[in-house]
């Protein structure tokens, strides 16, 4: 039947387009609607009218506001016919259905113009019927998806109108797939859906039925677990059945239901206590990771959180653990707090007369949608405090809830050391690396700003840059975590072996960038790390902290200490635990830490250090572009760039062009605020670093190079250094070989056409990191790009990396490499095994 329908009847007629879009009546429910409700009107589509199911306990669904009153009991025949009239005034020319769970009469269906579309959670005709996501899950489908099909009188057997697949990962859950693909893409494939059907482009694709399926709900006296096959189907199950309805045994006495599921395919048996379980193959063991479980198969699975039967959820490792038996004595403030979440229980929970010690949030008619209100709540009421949606699945009477709530206030929430988990398998790191990168993306603005506070980069420059390269750098690491292999020969095998604990020492120039090269690779090869960010810049990597540990990666994995390079540095350089160092920053510190490596347990280390990157500048090249290439490389991010152009060689019939054009164009930099939108240049990281180019450029007048501008502070409140230009510098001056690590433009002649000349004097330097040439004879610039002693060399562009690319230097520049593939080999062991069989 037509259950419990109200109707919105839309009066916003302004968005209309005439001859495109169209008039739609939208029919569904939950937050999902909602989205694809705001979607088609920001298309520009009239949304003539809104169908959801009236409120359930005192609660509106999110889609149905603003509405129409309508009595809570069934409908009566007059009811439905009056609402079919509201309905059929309203003039529709399509329906869309967004995750409608009701069953809509026929004459409604068609009755539009255009018919009516229907989102379904699976790739049709595949899982046919409710509960697609759980059973995509259950039958350990290797790819899931949604299909948007026209609907008609059968069982979600209608044309198909598009489909979209995505991978479905093995330790994926109904939550993540749903959160992950299924509504963000479900919602742009709707909006997609009805911008074909505008354009006149909609295909009817009719649906085979071979490979059709149909399941029924999933409910929770069908979820019992079969403990007689292998552990795979056995995860697959709980997984399936994660959150709703909860796949379950029986053991010690009553009935468990297990969520959180994941594989264990190392095949190392923990230790810990056993417990019974009926029909499985041997028993399951508390560990301190969860509760390990095994299929017919001996292969295992951990379970994270575990249901008891009178409905509390506690974490697995906790089952044989008699529950805390004393009870806070809350403080008046605390009393004062207590009141306060209990009036946010009652705004969630109107139906409830009284908010008591007793009353339950789920028997109450809490949803998943309610629970993430609950956390934005206390988040507002308790000083930002963040709880995770398991704490609340973990407390659900208000009692414990608030019992819980002010331990976690005190710092008192009874968390034990954690135990490294080793158990999750290579998808599920990938799974974690991935969130970790979309939540980076989340917070990119609030990264961008604090990196703009704590190093004085620019803004924008951060959020494209410092922030956005580092997103993309664990996005690209992530792709590498499933595919580190053993290599097999005929008689023997290499092994890839991890360092476990690797130390992370950061600079301060680019404080969220620096960390992601290094720290995306060592997490992919499976590593944990402690990470040393710079004494003066250590904002980002305490946020990215954070940003771990709401991206699921287990606590003690990613570790930040600030503190002294004399102290918490040098501590990680002679610790006999850790294997490995990978550290950026100044050629005296790396050979500091190369021998404390030494002499503590021979570590592996690799250093990226300083840099005097010559950059040659022909006269056949493009002259605009090296001009703007030419200041880009050595003014971006204030000079404070280890790659940075230290020392420019242009040939003497562009030269007084070249320095008159870079005069004009440094002029015109706005220097200021960083968090200026409008700002091209914001001030030096620290006042020792400003008194260290004042002198710099001291030195370099006294020596005799030409200062052309600049030289000096900017007269004005802050750390802020003028963009500096020397010529006439030559070879044996100090501003000819030292790097200054600032906004310094240092330029040297070379006579025309001599090419080895120039050459030869590029490479006269102990530093290797980087280098350019700016021509467009292309044998030049492979000719000169071959001689430069340098690890990265850039034709006719400078600045652009990629995360694809190694970075490396040569000489006193350092060893090792960051990004790419060769990054792995950084924080991986190879191990050969030969045997005779």
């Amino acid at each position: 039947i037509f259950m419990e329908f109200a109707v919105y009847l839309s009066l916003h007629t302004r968005h209309r387009k005439l001859f495109k879009n169209k008039q739609i009546a939208i029919i569904g429910q939950s937050l999902f609607g909602q989205e694809v409700y705001s979607r088609l009107r920001k298309e520009g589509h009239q949304v003539v009218g809104v169908f959801t199911i009236p409120d359930k306990d005192g609660k509106a669904d999110p889609l149905g506001k603003p509405r129409m009153g309508w009595a809570h009991g069934g409908l009566s025949t007059n009811k439905l016919l009056y609402l079919k009239k509201q309905y059929k005034s309203l003039g529709a020319q399509l329906n869309v259905l967004p995750f409608c769970s009701q069953f809509i009469p026929m004459e409604v269906i068609n009755a539009p113009e255009h018919g009516s579309i229907i989102y379904h959670p699976s790739l049709l005709p595949r899982h046919r019927g409710a509960s697609a996501i759980n059973w995509t899950l259950i039958h350990g489908d290797k790819k899931g998806g949604f299909t948007v099909f026209w609907a008609d009188d059968g069982l979600d057997t209608g044309d198909i109108l598009l489909q979209k697949e995505c991978d479905v990962l093995p330790d994926d859950t109904v939550s993540s797939l749903y959160n992950r693909f299924l509504f963000p893409e479900g919602v742009n494939g709707m909006v997609e859906a009805v911008r074909l059907i505008t354009e006149g482009k909609a295909p009817r694709i009719p649906q085979t039925e071979e490979g059709a399926t149909y399941e029924g709900i999933q409910k929770k006296e069908n979820a019992k677990i079969n403990w007689d096959q292998p552990a795979e189907a056995i995860h697959n199950w709980i997984r399936g059945n994660d959150k709703v309805p909860g796949a379950w045994t029986e053991a010690n006495g009553q009935m468990l239901t297990f969520f959180g599921s994941t594989l264990n395919d190392n095949g190392l048996v923990p230790e810990g206590d056993t417990l019974d379980i009926p029909g499985a193959s041997q028993p399951g063991i508390i560990t301190k990771v969860g509760l390990v479980l095994f299929g017919n198969d001996g292969k295992m699975l951990v379970v994270k959180n575990i249901q008891l039967e009178d409905g509390k959820m506690i974490p697995a490792c906790h089952f044989f653990k008699s529950a805390e038996s004393t009870t806070l004595e809350l403080t008046e403030e605390e009393l004062v707090t207590a009141e306060t979440i209990r009036d946010a229980w009652q705004r969630i929970l109107p139906n409830v007369a009284e908010i008591e010690s007793s009353t339950d949030f789920f028997k109450s008619g809490a949803a998943s949608v309610d629970v993430v209100r609950l956390i934005e709540e206390v988040k507002l009421q308790c000083n930002g405090l963040e709880l995770e949606n398991e704490d609340v699945y973990m407390a659900t009477t208000f009692g414990d809830f608030i019992q819980m709530l002010i331990r976690k206030l005190r710092g008192e929430d009874g968390e034990e050391e954690q135990a490294i988990d080793y158990v999750g398998s290579k998808s599920c790191l990938l799974q974690k690396v991935i969130g970790l990168a979309d939540l980076m993306e989340e917070h990119q603005e609030e990264l961008a700003t604090i990196e703009a506070i704590d190093s004085g980069a620019v803004y924008t420059l951060a959020l494209k840059t410092h922030v956005g390269m580092s997103i993309q750098t664990f996005r690209y690491f992530a792709g590498w975590c499933d595919k580190i292999q053993k290599e097999l020969g005929l008689d023997s095998c290499l092994t890839t072996l991890v360092f476990r604990v690797c130390g992370i020492v950061i600079p301060w120039n680019y404080p969220l960038m620096m960390l992601s090269w290094k720290t995306a690779a060592c997490l992919a090869a499976g590593n944990t790390l402690v990470i040393k960010p710079a004494q003066v810049t250590p904002l980002t990597a305490l946020k990215f902290a954070e940003l771990t540990v709401k991206a699921g990666i287990p606590k003690g994995v990613v570790n930040v200490l600030p503190g002294s390079g004399s102290l918490v540095g040098q501590r990680l350089s002679d610790h006999p635990d850790v294997r490995k160092i990978g550290f950026t920053g100044s050629t005296e510190i790396g050979k500091h830490i190369m021998k404390s490596c030494a002499l503590s347990n021979v570590k592996k280390v690799s250093l990226e250090l300083g840099g005097k990157s010559p950059l040659i500048i022909f006269a056949d090249c493009d002259l605009s572009k090296a001009i703007q290439m030419g200041m880009s490389s050595v003014f971006f991010n204030k000079g404070e760039n280890c790659i940075a152009a230290g020392r420019l060689f242009l040939e003497n019939s562009i030269h007084d062009q070249f320095v008159q054009k870079v005069v004009e164009e440094v002029k015109k930099l706005k220097i200021g605020d960083p968090l200026d939108r409008a700002t091209n240049h914001g001030p030096q990281n620290h006042h020792a670093h400003l008194q260290k180019l004042i002198e710099y450029c001291q030195k370099g007048v006294k020596e005799g190079a030409t200062l052309v501008y600049g030289g000096k502070q900017v007269s004005r409140p802050g750390f802020f250094f003028e963009p500096t230009i020397f010529t006439n510098v030559e070879d044996h001056m100090f501003v000819a070989q030292e790097e200054s690590f600032g906004p310094i433009m240092i330029i040297s002649r070379f006579p025309d056409g001599d090419i080895d000349g120039v050459l030869q004097r590029a490479n006269a330097t102990e530093f290797g990191l980087a280098s350019g040439v700016f021509t467009q004879n292309i044998n030049k610039a492979l000719y000169v790009s071959d001689k430069l002693q340098a690890g990265t060399v850039f034709i006719n562009t400078y600045n652009k990396t990629d995360v694809a690319a190694p970075f490396g230097g040569f000489k006193q520049s350092g060893f090792g490499k960051d990004l790419g593939e060769a990054a792995l080999n950084e924080y991986l062991k190879i191990k050969t095994v030969t045997f005779e069989y």
